[in-house]
């Protein structure tokens, strides 16, 4: 949507707290490399359209990023696109995800995440997201994973039968040290319903590498392998989704990250897992810190695509929102505080959005000097386990101080380095200061003239033309006039 200003603070005295999964507390961030920071967000698994959920997780690594480079951090950052492997259970059972998209679309698996990686990233660019250092595919580490494997065999950590070569967690004294569950009990994603390879030693033990054989004897991605089952020639199969990120961080980002982020479905089964195969595999720390980012709910409830409420960001830009009042709405929450998505909290943060955008139009061109009262305030708050919403407060107590307009502005434009809510550039030539990105205020669309135009489009599917006038007719009557352009129906005030 706009360029991200680079130019960021020197090195911070203040220490960066931040709340670590695994030992229950914030601690103090202390890098592997002075001034470094790795880096590694699990992505998605790229066979559908990612709903703003899944957004909201991406958001909320970008801001985190960004808050290590303000701190003066140089930030090596891997969020990877899982395009085999992931099952739909994340236990071992199911069909593959991408399977299941290209029998939804008729496309090739290499189509499917062409398509929906660049859907994903174009969404990424609407909120202002800053693209990653590294954007790793799991079929290109296909080879990495491999070596992961044979290491744990040839380690004593994993067994092969005739259907999957299986990681032992029995052989990890620690396994459940990030979930701290019992294992008496059952896990969330794992094995409900599942068909057991009966030779499988424990229930809990988990799949790295899938032979082509049993349940999974018609994959349509595969590979020939080092491995050995007397059900397949050359090994052909493919990886567990679990190996995949041990695979793509080691080889990337290295043996051990700095900060190794996700949701919190993530905590009992795929982190859990990916610690148990790369600690036995590397005898080092995966990661000394472990971040998760709470669920964004919808109308009180759970994000479900079969309950229609799995949004994406298509239709939040449909309704008229701008997407980057859809950040606001996303850094209004702490990124370990659950969140619940409306339409009409969706308004409100718009309001809020074009207040700020306003009040910094109303500021002027002139950028002054950074006040460091503020600053100091700031910094403090995004530096205790990156607290977004008490940012917010702080640039809006600043906007309505009574230090020169001049000094709001390059005080609100040095917090939005971390915040990317302020599209605008800075006039090479005279250094002036200006808003880009088009109108300031998007139209708000009433929810009677939302309902007027789902009736047209459906008219309009269906060809009935005269319908479709007298619905664009009410439309008009409410202060609304509607463009069609191709399939779509644009709307404005008149």
């Amino acid at each position: 949507m706009f360029k991200f200003l680079n130019i960021f603070r020197k090195n911070s005295n203040s220490p960066l707290y931040l709340y670590d999964t695994l030992t229950r507390k914030k601690e103090v961030f202390k890098p592997i490399k002075k001034d470094k920071v790795l880096f590694y967000q699990c992505g998605p698994t790229v066979y559908s359209t990612q709903h703003i959920g899944n957004l909201r997780a991406a958001v909320l690594a970008d801001v985190i990023r960004k808050i290590f480079i303000y701190n003066g951090y140089v930030v090596d950052f891997a969020r990877n696109y899982t395009d085999v492997g992931h099952l739909i259970s994340d236990g071992d059972d199911g069909e593959d995800k991408m399977e299941k998209g290209v029998r939804n679309e008729g496309l090739s698996p290499i189509q499917i995440a062409d398509k929906y990686i660049k859907i994903y990233e174009d969404d990424n660019n609407d909120l202002n997201n800053l693209i990653p250092t590294y954007r790793p595919r799991a079929t290109d580490y296909v080879k990495d994973m491999q070596v992961l494997v044979q290491i744990l065999l040839d380690k004593g950590f994993a067994y092969s039968t005739p259907l999957a070569i299986y990681f032992d967690i029995s052989k990890v004294k620690d396994y459940t040290k990030l979930s701290r569950q019992n294992l008496s009990e059952n896990r969330e994603g794992a094995g409900v319903g599942q068909v057991e390879d009966p030779q499988k030693k424990n229930s809990a033990d988990f799949a790295i590498w899938f032979f082509r054989a049993g349940t999974h004897k018609d994959a349509i991605q595969y590979w020939t392998s080092p491995f050995t089952s007397p059900l397949v020639e050359n090994g052909v199969g493919f990886p567990g989704w679990h190996i995949e990120c041990s695979a793509m961080s080691k080889t990337l980002l290295g043996n051990t990250l700095d900060v190794h982020m996700g949701g919190i479905e993530h905590i009992p089964v795929h982190h859990t897992n990916e610690i148990a195969q790369s600690e036995s595999v590397n005898s080092v720390p995966l990661s000394n810190y472990w971040l998760h980012n709470e669920h964004l709910m919808v109308n009180g409830g759970k994000m479900s695509k079969s309950d229609g409420t799995g949004y994406l960001l298509t239709e939040v830009k449909e309704k008229g929102f701008n997407p980057l009042a859809l950040r606001y709405f996303f850094l209004q929450a702490h990124y370990r505080s659950k969140q619940n998505f409306t339409w009409e909290a969706m308004r409100s943060a718009q309001t809020g959005y074009d207040r700020l955008l306003n009040s910094v139009s109303n500021l002027g061109t002139e950028v002054g000097k950074i006040n460091n009262d503020f600053k100091k305030e700031f910094l403090s708050a995004i530096s205790d386990d990156f607290n977004t919403p008490q940012a917010l407060a702080i640039i809006f107590n600043l906007l309505k101080s009574n230090i020169s307009n001049q000094d709001k502005l390059a005080t609100v434009l040095n917090f939005d380095k971390v915040l990317g809510l302020i599209p605008h550039k800075i006039n090479t030539e005279t250094g002036k200061f200006e808003l880009t990105g088009g109108d300031l205020k998007m139209t708000i669309i009433p929810s009677e003239v939302n309902k007027l135009l789902a009736e047209r489009k459906t008219a309009r599917e269906n060809k009935d033309w005269k319908k479709s006038d007298e619905l664009r007719d009410q439309i008009a009557s409410l202060g609304y006039k509607v463009k069609d352009t191709g399939d779509k129906q644009e709307v404005s005030e008149k």
